[in-house]
């Protein structure tokens, strides 16, 4: 891990454990458009992390308007911000890798500006070099579109970057740009599928990243 110089988190399932917050949300904001859709949480929890078009099809759930639907549902997802935890030892671990000179970025599907406000809400946003949302223009993982734009705009290689999240599509997104990866098995995919898609380290806990680097420096 000596050689990894930019350290690239995703958000649900890898520092928050949000998953109470993202049902409650999308259930009101349903209820918003006055559609009374009632799905189990499990189903939702095994596909966070894709984009909501993506779910929604999946789930054959019928949304007029996508976009409309987004706008509301980052309004209302702060009213159920109290559910969502970090997981144990995120900041201390991103603030292991902060003192030790390595630079910190956040991918996440969510919009740029719900991505900035949860960081912000969390106090994290002083660890974090680059906040990657979603933006217009850009592809979604496991496109290695805006993780490339991450090691672009950090001016570092993507060999020497590692991806660290909890679903396939993390580890997909950094084969896809050809970075290291890591998946964490904490969140919500199971263990034996994340090793199914191969990732170069796998993580039962987050604080075990801080101790595998602090010993390889």
């Amino acid at each position: 891990m000596q050689s990894i110089q930019l350290f690239v988190f995703d958000l649900d399932g890898t520092l928050t454990e949000s998953s109470e917050t993202i049902y409650q949300t999308t259930i009101k904001t349903f209820e918003h458009f006055g559609q009374s859709v009632y799905f189990p949480k499990e189903e939702l929890d095994k596909r966070i992390g894709e984009h909501f078009q993506t779910i929604f099809d999946a789930m054959h759930i019928h949304v007029d308007d996508i976009e409309a639907y987004i706008n509301v549902y980052k309004t209302i997802y702060f009213d159920f911000i109290g559910t969502t935890k970090l997981y144990p030892g995120v900041e201390e671990t991103i603030s292991t890798l902060k003192k030790n000179g390595k630079k910190i970025a956040l991918l996440t599907t969510k919009a740029q500006d719900q991505a900035e406000r949860i960081l912000h809400y969390f106090k994290l946003e002083k660890y974090f070099d680059e906040i990657m949302g979603r933006r217009n223009g850009f592809g979604h993982k496991p496109s290695p579109e805006p993780l490339l734009f991450i090691c672009n705009s950090l001016s570092v290689l993507p060999e020497k970057t590692i991806m660290i999240g909890d679903s396939e599509l993390d580890v997909q997104c950094g084969k896809n740009a050809g970075t290291k990866t890591c998946a964490v098995t904490y969140g919500y995919r199971s263990k034996q599928f994340l090793i199914n898609e191969n990732p170069g380290f796998v993580l039962d806990n987050l604080l075990t990243l801080k101790e595998i680097f602090k010993t390889t420096l």
